[in-house]
């Protein structure tokens, strides 16, 4: 599975506007609606899924990323956005740090291979010290679209 199967370029926030997490969570849930990737009726509950989600364990992983998600049962094709904050947004990520590159993440609960293989796909991205610098440093959609690509070539020939 390919970042470019999954990652809704239409809802990719470059910029975000927001600067608490849950309020980046509400910014990228609607992006995704906006973008047709997301029921708007499912846009409070998936919200609030995923602050629950937060508030038992983070999904900032460490090195100024996160990797919000929720699985539901009304999703019917995995989406995800990718959004990037210049000033960086607390995630009470595991090292403490700001995180400053959000991939978010909408999948069908029937489907949890699927997830699963996203999941990989976005984490095996995000130890690549390059990946995550270029990522936080994009200020455009289609330079994290040019990104993504590339990662989906270098995976490919890995």
């Amino acid at each position: 599975m390919k970042l470019c199967d999954f990652v809704v370029t239409q809802a990719i926030v470059p910029q975000l506007v927001s600067t608490e997490r849950d309020d980046v969570i509400r910014e990228l849930i609607d992006a995704l609606i906006k973008a047709g990737a997301a029921p708007a009726d499912l846009r409070d509950e998936l919200i609030s899924q995923i602050i629950d989600r937060e508030k038992h364990g983070s999904t900032g992983f460490g090195k100024g990323v996160a990797v919000p998600h929720v699985k539901h049962d009304k999703i019917k094709k995995m989406a995800a956005t990718i959004g990037i904050s210049q000033n960086g947004v607390d995630f009470n990520a595991l090292d403490k740090a700001p995180v400053y590159s959000i991939v978010l993440i909408l999948s069908p609960k029937d489907k949890p291979d699927e997830h699963l293989q996203a999941m990989e796909n976005i984490f095996s991205n995000l130890q690549k010290d390059t990946f995550r610098r270029f990522l936080r440093q994009a200020t455009t959609t289609e330079d994290v679209i040019d990104l993504m690509q590339e990662a989906d070539a270098q995976q490919l020939q890995g």
